[in-house]
């Protein structure tokens, strides 16, 4: 049968090398294997199957550097987590037991004990008797911090499985941002990080672990291996085993396009988080290291992280190639077919930049958009409710602003003329607060129509006061005063200078002094998280880099507050939920699927405001017209199509995973009532946030052409139509554009 489609060009930008011990890990995890139950009578493997995958080559490719007992140990890890996803496969999968699976995962984080001096649960299959060995020879070696993170990473490798498997049974293909979410997970790269720091005796300080610039690369490095395995292994999930979860087939249905199409495009994903990895890597990490202080030592185990990543990425692909696990024979992406020799230098480099790489520094600042019409009709279920103290918050929300100087320039601070009155008015700030929160008081309402005028009056500052200047370390002593003036305990550290500094000291006084210790922490890290996006925003700015589209979507929850604007609606409520629900996959996708619905339910509105007449490019129709080369009705398609998908996913977990969750976690009815009370609180803030934008003044092409004309930019020159890496969905959308009209 020939194959579903050819193999892209990737793009490897670090050579290949083996681990001098393959031979010795190769035969020690034969041995180890057998003696626990995985080979014969298994009903999983036979020897056959484990010599063809060839797991200790995969590994000798992916840490070549480690000693010969580090890459035996290693190579018995991955052995055992691809035993366990064929074993779940046979048990479950295809089975479709749920109730099951469930009970088998269960019993599997006991066999990670953080002191092992607690010792094990007996075994009663190969992978409890797998882990139970692992961890005993693996966490001896390991700080306490490390053992928390691998045992967290673990345990969503193994618990998320049942993701697939709701999946499965219902026959749901996820969407894209759910995909990535779910399959960094199921996939377990975050977890093959964690072995890259024992192997390579790299283990990240503890102080800088969960940082973004840590996060980012691990993220992207995940990223970037299950999105290679999804276009190795396409033939086998799809084909075989009937999975739903595999990008080509996820971007294939997502886009309507052919599976050739989506493969390519995958392979620009794919591209493009290993550029994000690099990016990171070179100009985010460094400073990392400066900010905390970290001892020589401590930089070396980071640069040694990096740099096992970096194999691991090279080796992971050379082991694809040659593994009999995979779809590998013929295609762009077969050995045979690698340029090599003399005259190849020339290809090796545009692979080396790849397309969407170029295209990401090639912004052209205040373009002209023109009119851009009547927003696109978006899915919305929920019915928008107004508070009834709308119109006193309306007038409230002006006399603050005004007393706090919101509305003149700031002396001394060029550029800071950004609103007056009839701006604020037309704004209308308090209509987003009164849907957002319904049933709040007259006090609570002024409060958060307050908090959402300053949250945007700060976002229209950052660039206009410190982008222009390319002035990062000016923004950077501005968010650190922003934080004095948000104290957990006791005064402010600082007294406030300005009406940006006036506003947050007003605010978080009123908002800090009924909350308890928790609740202070809750709000001020989600503000802090906010005031943290807009350097990340900075950053790309002085870059001229628009960002990569994963990295956008993650990011855009944080820059539009997200976090900050749905507290807003808790505040007087107190909290009633437990921890483990709070923590659980299924409210934490909910959470993600609203935030980013309205996220990006304002990039549609804002387009034209802030390509053409604020020269940025921190926007999701933006960043899917540099992605794919396509112009913006195509990508303003595909934007859309990804908002109503979020609510669709929205509206699937509360129908399909809640009550899964709640029976799972034996909820009482006071907590059920209170998950279902924090279900209508996303709600409202969702229907509100689409309100709010389809009746503001601060969008529309009349008000935006009323007031100051757009700065011109100059020219640049052409570079020609897209093509290559990247277009293929692009020249999709056209004709089926085309074909429509």
């Amino acid at each position: 049968m020939a194959q579903p489609f050819e193999l892209p060009d990737f793009y490897v930008p670090y050579p290949a090398r083996t681990n001098p011990h393959y031979e010795q890990a190769r035969v020690h995890t034969k041995a180890w294997a057998r003696g626990l139950g995985m080979l014969e009578g298994s009903g999983v493997w036979e020897e056959h199957d484990l010599d063809s995958h060839d797991y200790a080559l995969l590994c000798s490719c992916t840490h070549p550097d480690c000693d010969a007992e580090a890459l035996s140990l290693v190579t018995d890890w991955y052995t055992w987590v691809f035993f366990f996803d064929d074993h779940f496969l046979e048990m479950f999968k295809r089975t479709l037991d749920r109730e099951g699976g469930k009970a088998y995962l269960d019993r599997l984080p006991a066999f990670m004990p953080m002191d092992l001096a607690a010792g094990f649960p007996e075994p009663t299959n190969p992978v409890e008797a797998g882990l139970a060995d692992l961890w005993r020879r693996t966490v001896p070696h390991m700080s306490a911090d490390w053992r928390a993170r691998f045992a967290e990473s673990t345990r969503h490798l193994l618990n998320e499985s049942l993701w697939e498997l709701s999946n499965i049974d219902e026959g749901r293909i996820a969407n894209p941002v759910e995909y990535i979410e779910m399959r960094r997970k199921v996939g377990g790269a975050p977890w093959s990080a964690g072995l890259v720091e024992f192997a390579a005796q790299a283990e990240v300080p503890a102080s800088v672990a969960h940082s973004r610039p840590l996060r980012v690369l691990r993220d992207a490095f995940s990223d970037a291996v299950h999105l290679r395995n999804d276009l190795f292994s396409y033939e086998r999930e799809i084909g075989d085993e009937g999975e739903l979860s595999n990008g080509v087939l996820v971007l294939e249905t997502f886009l309507g396009c052919s599976t050739q199409q989506a493969a390519d495009s995958v392979n620009d994903l794919l591209t493009s988080r290993l550029q994000q990895f690099e990016n990171t890597a070179l100009t985010e990490v460094p400073p990392l290291m400066l900010e905390f202080g970290l001892s020589p030592e401590e930089c070396g185990r980071v640069a040694g992280y990096v740099k096992g990543l970096q194999d691991w990425q090279s080796g992971g692909h050379e082991w694809h190639l040659r593994s009999s696990r995979y779809m590998n024979g013929g295609g762009a992406g077969a050995p045979a077919l690698a340029p090599t020799g003399l005259g190849t230098s020339a290809a090796s480099i545009r692979l080396a930049a790849g397309v969407p790489g170029l295209r990401s520094v090639a912004h052209v600042p205040r373009r002209e958009v023109g009119p851009t019409g009547r927003p696109p009709e978006l899915h919305m279920p929920y019915p928008t409710r107004l508070n009834p103290h709308l119109d006193a918050a309306r007038r409230g929300v002006v006399e603050w602003s005004d007393r706090i100087g919101l509305l003149e320039p700031q002396p001394g601070v060029p550029a800071s003329d950004l609103w007056d009155e009839p701006k604020l008015r037309g704004f209308d700030f308090a209509l987003c607060a009164a849907g957002i929160d319904p049933d709040a008081t007259a006090e609570e309402l002024d409060l958060s129509s307050a908090w959402l005028s300053w949250g945007t009056y700060a976002d229209d500052y950052y660039p206009a006061v410190f982008g222009r200047g390319r002035d990062l370390v000016g923004a950077r002593l501005a968010n650190e005063r922003l934080r004095a003036l948000m104290p957990l305990d006791g005064p402010a550290g600082t007294a406030p200078l300005n009406a940006l500094e006036r506003g947050l000291a007003d605010l978080w006084e009123r908002t800090a002094g009924p909350l308890g210790p928790g609740g202070r922490r809750t709000f001020r890290r989600a503000v802090e998280v906010m005031l943290d996006s807009w350097l990340w925003e900075l950053a790309n700015q002085a870059q001229n880099r628009i960002p990569d589209p994963v990295d956008y979507i993650e990011m855009r929850r944080a820059t539009f507050g997200a976090d900050l604007t749905m507290g807003l609606a808790r505040l007087g409520h107190g909290g009633a939920l437990p921890d483990a629900v709070l923590s659980s996959g299924t409210v934490e996708a909910l959470e993600h699927a609203a935030a980013d619905h309205g996220g990006l339910v304002n990039d549609v509105f804002s387009y034209r405001k802030e390509v053409e007449f604020e020269g940025e490019f921190h926007n999701l129709v933006r960043v899917v017209e540099n992605f794919f080369g396509c112009e913006r009705p195509q990508a303003l398609h595909i934007v859309t199509d990804l908002v109503d998908s979020r609510m669709r996913q929205f509206e699937h977990l509360i129908s399909g995973e809640l009550p899964l969750l709640k029976d799972d976690l034996a909820l009482g009815a006071e907590a059920r009532q209170a998950l279902d009370d924090y279900l209508g609180e996303l709600q409202d803030w969702m229907a509100a946030v689409l309100t709010w934008h389809r009746e503001t003044r601060r969008y529309p092409d009349a008000e935006l052409e009323s007031g100051r004309a757009p700065v011109e930019a100059p020219p640049r020159p052409a570079v020609g139509a897209p093509s290559g890496l990247g277009t293929s969905a692009a020249r999709l959308l056209a004709d089926l554009a085309a074909a429509s009209r």
